[in-house]
């Protein structure tokens, strides 16, 4: 999840949520990669599909303080 000071600054910087969206719709992209072409044990499947979910909750929110402006 996204620690209170870097949702502060999405929230007060546009420039700076559009970088962490970026950032995070590439980390999520490379890491289906990973998962797609990987040969890692379940342990290590499952931690990266929580860091995926993880990922793909924080981008809903920046997503919706782009909608509220």
């Amino acid at each position: 999840m996204i620690d209170a000071y870097t949702l502060a600054q999405c929230k007060k910087d546009k420039e700076i949520r559009q970088l962490k969206i970026k950032n995070l719709e590439h980390a999520i992209e490379q890491s289906e990669t990973m998962i797609a072409e990987s040969q890692m044990d379940e342990n290590a499947l499952t931690f990266l599909r929580r860091k995926i979910n993880d990922s793909r909750q924080d981008l809903k929110v920046l997503y919706l303080m782009n909608d509220q402006e």
